[in-house]
């Protein structure tokens, strides 16, 4: 697999999402990524469409258990074979299973406290003892759901869940095990972003075939 930077487009204007690194952040720590905001207007168009499921974008639930990011990835190759963009696999693939398991992990509903945690509810798949770390995944909502648009050499994949929470970058530690997923997002995607919508929020990631 190889980072998807090499393969910008200057049509679509494609500029860094965030900005320059907080030179006062250490490993360990993390900060909100900014919302994307000035996309070119094809892309911003396109992202509009991805999360309204208009044009020629496809849908896949997720649902609250680990074996869930495995059934997104396949999910992804074979619309991808089917698109005929085959060579885009390792890279998208290696994308939605971060962005689903960074949905499963940190996207639980909130409390009327405005605390972010899972409770019973219409937001949740099932009642169950949240906050357990036995049960890790009770809290993620029945929101969460997985967008794909295809469009020429592009394919644009969304995240949609329920938090409003903007994803947050840590400095990855190379010892630790986890940490890395924005990082590897940002490399194997042309550009990836967030966006807050009506419900929640879709961090997105558009790729080109080479």
């Amino acid at each position: 697999m190889t980072s998807r930077h090499a393969h910008d487009d200057t049509r679509w204007e494609l500029g860094p999402v965030v900005g320059p690194a907080d030179p006062h952040d250490h490993a360990g720590c993390s900060t909100p990524v900014p919302e994307s905001s000035d996309l070119p207007p094809r892309l911003d168009t396109a992202v509009t469409a991805l999360t309204e499921l208009r044009g020629a974008t496809v849908s896949f639930t997720v649902q609250p258990d680990p074996e869930s990011v495995t059934e997104a990835r396949h999910f992804t190759i074979s619309r991808l074979v089917e698109w005929g963009v085959a060579e885009l696999t390792d890279d998208v693939g290696l994308v939605v299973s971060e962005l689903v398991t960074n949905a499963l992990r940190h996207s639980g509903g909130r409390r009327s406290g405005g605390t972010s945690r899972g409770r019973p509810g219409d937001d949740v798949h099932r009642v169950g003892v949240y906050g357990d770390p036995a049960d890790p995944l009770g809290s993620a909502p029945s929101a969460i759901r997985l967008h794909l648009a295809h469009r020429g050499p592009w394919v644009l994949c969304g995240i949609l869940d329920a938090s409003p929470a903007a994803p947050r970058r840590k400095e990855p530690d190379y010892i630790a095990e986890t940490g890395r997923g924005l990082h590897l997002v940002e490399s194997f995607s042309v550009r990836w972003g967030w966006r807050s919508i009506a419900r929640g929020k879709v961090v997105w990631a558009l790729f080109r075939s080479p």
